[in-house]
């Protein structure tokens, strides 16, 4: 049987809680060693850094190599070996050591399977309880690479201390306090790191950069671009804020003669462009309303087409609720349905006497079935009749020969099968004449234990019987 425990602890892994009592009475100091370390944050983010498959799985090692490990007493201590406490199933949690005696720090193992050879070598401190025990056997189903080391180790994210047997301990530093300068030595780092950052080297500013790279010190580049002066399309140049050259806004001063001349070669030049401008746009004004045209008709051609369709269910739905006829192609449909094929025709020749042809879609007649029977049993009298003539005939034939048969005379021939010789057959059971039933009462017992019940009772009712008349026998005396 079990020693008791005293004390219990949560481990909360990245594979699950690991839920371990503690046999803190028999093994004490090893007991507050482990308390003590689990109350400073010591295993906070330990990795589970070797598995045995079938055999262990070990962690406590602040680096994860297996080669560290302190103890909270400073120095390692000695074994605590208890014979009542040995490796006799899975979900034992021990001290591992460096392979001597009294060598323990910070590491411990948990058992996988039964492991007799661990007896007297390593302190056995401690079991997993309930289903918590399967957790540990799924780290130790994980996948492993060279020195037993798994290649995804699974974390210790913290330990609680559920029932501390040891209340007087006084952590160095709490896990929260631990926790609490972690956080503050990272802030620092990053803060660092910052500084460092902005202090490097100038930046070219030429180079592609994104938003979280740019400080706020850098001025944004200006690019400068030309203006572009196109009168022609302004209204009023003069409004405008674009300066203008002089050549476009101030036409060049020349003599009158030579505009004279001009004008009207500008202006016969300029006509045949503009009437030619206004043919093509009247031939593109003719096609874009043509092909509007054309798609305003289609559209209401399919309009239309749509209309008559939905009219013409609209009836069909009315003529099918009036239950008149349908139309004329619902007719020729169903009249090409019910032609039959010539396979339908010659089945029909062959259907007599075959049941193939059924009366009144499927419901029986019951008149053809009342005539099957008659007939049949018409058949079986007769040939019950037929049977007895035959007997009599064969025994006049008998009385006439003398009862015996002809040595040499001829072979009476072959029994021919009509068929019919079943309806002449008779059933016949031999008479019982009681010894079966009574060789079964005799051999085989039949056990009613509501007859045994009502026995037992009877038998009760007459034992208290007797006992009432002797106990007024023995007053009257």
């Amino acid at each position: 049987m079990a020693l008791p425990t005293n004390g219990r602890v949560v481990i909360d892994t990245t594979a699950g809680e690991i839920d371990i009592e503690l046999w803190s009475k028999e093994t004490p100091k090893t007991c507050r060693n482990f308390i003590a370390l689990a109350l400073e944050g010591y295993y906070d983010g330990v990795i589970f850094h070797r598995i045995v498959p079938g055999f262990l799985v070990q962690t406590g090692d602040k680096t994860g190599t297996g080669g560290g490990g302190e103890s909270f007493y400073g120095e390692p201590f000695e074994d605590e070996i208890h014979p009542r406490l040995r490796y006799a199933h899975r979900g034992l949690v021990a001290m591992a050591n460096n392979g001597t005696k009294n060598s323990n720090d910070s590491q411990f193992f948990i058992t996988l399977d039964r492991a007799d050879e661990l007896h007297g070598k390593h302190t056995l401190f401690g079991r997993v309880m309930g289903d918590t025990v399967y957790n540990v056997m799924k780290i130790g189903e994980m996948e492993i690479g060279e020195n037993e080391r798994p290649v995804y180790p699974p974390k210790i994210k913290s330990i609680t201390i559920v029932d501390n047997p040891f209340p007087d301990i006084i952590p160095r530093i709490t896990a929260a306090e631990k926790r609490a300068q972690q956080r503050a030595r990272e802030a620092g780092q990053r803060e660092r790191e910052e500084a460092e950052r902005r202090r490097g080297a100038k930046k070219d500013v030429k180079l592609l950069s994104f938003g979280g790279d740019q400080d706020g010190e850098t001025e944004p580049v200006a690019f400068k671009k030309k203006n572009i002066a196109r009168p022609d399309l302004i209204e009023n140049p003069s409004a405008t804020m674009i300066p203008m050259p002089e050549s476009l806004l101030a036409p060049p001063k020349k003599s009158k003669e030579q505009p004279r001349e001009r004008v009207p070669e500008t202006e016969s030049s300029s006509k045949p462009s503009k009437s030619n401008k206004s043919e093509d746009a009247d031939k593109d004004i003719k096609k874009i309303r043509e092909t509007h045209a054309k798609e305003k008709a289609s559209g209401s051609d399919a309009r239309r087409a749509e209309i008559e369709q939905m009219e013409g269910e609209i009836r069909r739905l009315t003529r099918k609720r009036e239950g008149g006829e349908d139309s004329d192609e619902e007719a020729a449909r169903k009249k090409n349905k019910q032609t039959k094929s010539y396979l339908d025709e010659e089945l029909a020749k062959y259907s007599k006497g075959r049941g193939l042809q059924k009366k009144g879609k499927g419901k029986k007649d019951e008149g053809d079935v009342l005539a099957a029977l008659n007939s049949f049993r018409g058949l079986l009298q007769s040939n019950a009749n037929s049977e007895m003539e035959d007997a009599e005939e064969e025994g006049d034939r008998a009385d006439d020969s003398g009862g015996g048969t002809v040595p040499g005379g001829e072979d009476p021939g072959i029994e021919v099968d009509d068929d019919r010789g079943f309806i002449g057959h008779a059933l016949h059971f031999p008479k019982d004449d009681g010894e079966e039933s009574r060789k079964a009462e005799r051999d085989y017992e039949v056990i009613d234990p509501r007859q045994r019940g009502a026995r037992a009772r009877e038998e009760e009712r007459e034992r208290k019987r007797t006992a009432m008349k002797g106990k007024n026998g023995r007053g009257r005396r």
